[in-house]
């Protein structure tokens, strides 16, 4: 009812709304707003200092996104509050993201390389070899229950650091789960922003390909198709290397969100699979 009650309160409607919870978030709350027969989509969340999500980053990234073509418009925001179009469409899941890799490969482009020149104002950087550290420190501090697995976590993140040097730098959505990508049935769109920042463009690829179960052959296909040629050794050091990182991120973010986070979801299994995952990929480099 609180919810109900915010969304309610919001300056923007023009007559009696209806309000629907939509499901699949696993950091914000949103619903589906029927306002006299247009839709909209409300997504409550604040500022997330433990996992570095700060909403005014959100806000001008989610506008540039919008100016490219490739994420809904904003409609409106206030603190803890972001209004946005409501795409008709279906929600990708990774056999999805697998056949539609042609499609979705191009929207990464676009984003990598279109955003920065629509940015207004200060984005950020979203560097994973610090957000790992960061997070370590955080689950010391907090005593978390995998406290135990920070100092192994922390050499082998400095061992994928260095093989994924050098390294280029683009604008990354850095947060490539199927849930973020939806298909209106002519047009890949592109969702949640609130890890929008510079970074290397083999965080994304890596993170698409580990969020989505990528086989080996579908993992140099995308590589092939995002570089337009056959990846090299070099490449494939430093893509993996990414890749596992990315790996780490995410389990280091299900162990933080298992002490912080409110929402009604099982974090634990989520950092059992992310964790088992990452232990694979890692002793395959």
């Amino acid at each position: 009812m609180e919810n109900e009650n915010k969304i309610k309160s919001l300056p923007i409607w023009k007559g009696k709304i209806d309000i629907k919870p939509l499901d699949g978030g696993i950091t914000n709350l949103n619903f589906l707003v029927n306002d006299s027969g247009s839709e909209l989509v409300v997504r409550l969340g604040s500022d997330i200092p433990e996992h570095l999500v700060y909403r005014s980053n959100e806000i001008i990234v989610s506008k540039a996104a919008y100016e490219i073509g490739v994420s809904p418009k904003l409609i409106y925001n206030e603190p803890g509050v972001l209004v946005l179009d409501f795409i008709k469409s279906t929600t990708l899941d990774p056999s999805t993201v697998k056949s539609n890799l042609e499609r979705i490969i191009p929207v990464i482009k676009k984003i990598h390389n279109q955003i920065p020149s629509n940015l207004s104002g200060q984005p950020s950087i979203f560097w994973v070899f610090y957000v790992i550290k960061y997070y370590s420190n955080f689950l010391l501090k907090n005593k978390s229950s995998h406290s135990s697995l920070i100092p192994e976590l922390l050499l082998k993140s400095d061992k994928l650091e260095k093989l994924s040097s050098p390294r280029e730098i683009v604008f990354g959505h850095n947060d490539l789960l199927a849930a973020n990508f939806l298909d209106d049935g002519s047009k890949i769109w592109v969702i949640d922003w609130e890890y929008g920042g510079f970074n290397d463009p083999l965080f994304d690829i890596g993170g698409l390909a580990s969020n989505n179960d990528f086989s080996l052959d579908t993992e140099n296909l995308a590589l092939e198709m995002y570089f337009n040629k056959k990846p090299s050794t070099e490449l494939m050091i430093r893509y993996n290397a990414m890749k596992t990182a990315s790996l780490l991120r995410e389990t280091m973010w299900s162990m933080v969100s298992e002490i912080t986070s409110k929402l009604d979801f099982d974090y634990g299994v989520y950092t059992s699979e992310n964790l088992s995952k990452f232990s694979s990929s890692f002793d395959k480099l």
